[in-house]
């Protein structure tokens, strides 16, 4: 089969290789899943990097979450299990883990349902208790795990306000469903915050950003307020002051999604449960801004990592053969 490799560390354009290579062998309680649609997310990048928590061996395929087909033919999500990740014909995952794919979805936009929306749904529902009629502000609305929380913010009743970098980024929150757009580039962030909530602030601020965006949140926090640590991919980590906190009364909140395969699995299975439903009726729908084939997965991991994206970019194997996604 064919297979990305990253036999060295580096930037994803430089170090993933196309090659050929034997179809993995499942182990004890693996399943091996014809890869359907692999989503692009920022940790593929570090993986590459080698900055990323998780160190696979090396060589191993990047590739953390895909829509696959089982050997009877169901379509399930998985978080493949490295080495053999999603950026191949073929992956591995823990077999326990495998989620069914919402009908509702096709393979692309099931395969980016997973990650980033537990993410959004455990940081504003399980950590931050998001109720309808508050604010939310949500950094990089326009990107991959931004989208994911204006809309699961928008289902849940709450008056979404999102900041982003660049003109064509705004437009695209505003389709979402943001209700105030704020261009981080062309307008004062903090300013433009305190204006739209008239002076209160936001009461849950979601930030995958960090750096500049945790500074602005830390003003920008309302009395009681709830600040969600998704990640860092401005690639500063903030020091906050938790002298701040205490006089301005509000939460830092931390996320690690990936705990709870382990703390408590069965609220996974309650979340896909309840996102399932919310792409039945509508309500949310990952937003798949770029399709590609196999053999354009190295480009697209690096236009992640530049953080030139919106939304999700999909990689979709069996577009080398001109089928549908």
């Amino acid at each position: 089969m064919q297979a990305w490799q990253v036999h060295d560390n580096g930037e994803p354009s430089e170090v993933m290789r196309l090659e050929d290579v034997e179809t993995p062998t499942p182990g004890d309680g693996q399943i091996l899943l014809k890869v359907r649609a692999a989503n692009i997310n920022f940790p593929d990048a570090l993986l590459c990097r080698g900055h990323y928590q998780v160190r696979p061996p090396l060589p191993f395929t990047p590739g953390v979450e895909i829509c696959g087909e089982t050997e009877d033919g169901r379509r399930v999500l998985a978080n493949p299990a490295l080495p053999y990740g999603g950026f191949a014909e073929y992956a591995v995952a823990d077999a326990a883990a495998v989620l069914p794919a919402p009908e509702a979805l096709d393979d692309a936009e099931a395969a980016a349902l997973h990650i980033g929306y537990q993410t959004g749904w455990f940081g504003l529902h399980r950590r931050a208790g998001l109720e309808a009629g508050e604010t939310l502000l949500v950094h990089a609305a326009a990107g991959g795990v931004g989208s994911a929380a204006v809309q699961l913010g928008k289902a849940a009743g709450a008056r979404v306000i999102g900041v982003v970098g660049g003109a064509d980024k705004a437009a695209v929150a505003r389709e979402l469903g943001c209700d105030v757009v704020i261009d981080r580039r062309a307008e004062d962030v903090i300013g433009s915050v305190k204006e739209a909530t008239g002076g209160r602030g936001a009461d849950v601020i979601y930030d995958p950003v960090g750096g500049e965006a945790y500074a602005q949140s830390a003003k920008v926090v309302a009395f009681e307020g709830r600040i969600v640590i998704v990640g860092f991919a401005s690639g500063t980590i903030p020091s906050p002051a938790l002298n701040h906190a205490l006089v301005k009364n509000y939460s830092i909140l931390g996320l690690h999604w990936g705990l709870y395969n382990t703390k408590n699995p069965k609220l996974i299975q309650h979340c896909h449960e309840q996102l399932t439903e919310l792409a039945a009726r509508g309500a949310i729908k990952p937003l798949v801004s770029e399709r590609v084939p196999l053999s354009g997965a190295a480009a697209a991991v690096q236009k992640v990592a530049d953080g030139v994206t919106t939304g999700r970019i999909a990689v979709v194997p069996s577009l080398e053969n001109g089928a549908a996604a």
